[in-house]
């Protein structure tokens, strides 16, 4: 039995980054907060190789957001 892991990857200017997850909604949980954080080049990549942007995953998921939705995240990231 295989076990499915994602990797976190994300970089700043001077350094890269990665963390392992047991679950894809932990690992894309973490991967939209380092977005959020100002973490440069945030990927999602799963046991099979396959590379996602946070946003393409999320989409995935859960579809496109709608403006109204999105306001208030919108609103939260200028405030930080």
């Amino acid at each position: 039995m295989s076990s499915v892991s994602f990797t976190v990857s994300a970089g700043t200017a001077s350094r890269n980054y990665s963390w392992q997850h047991g679950s894809l909604l932990s690992a894309l949980e973490q991967a939209l907060s380092l977005t959020t954080s100002g973490l440069s080049d945030v990927r999602i990549v799963d046991s099979e190789g396959r590379s996602h942007s946070p946003s393409a995953l999320y989409q995935r998921m859960f579809g496109p957001r709608t403006t109204d939705e999105a306001a208030p995240a919108r609103a939260r990231a200028r405030a930080a």
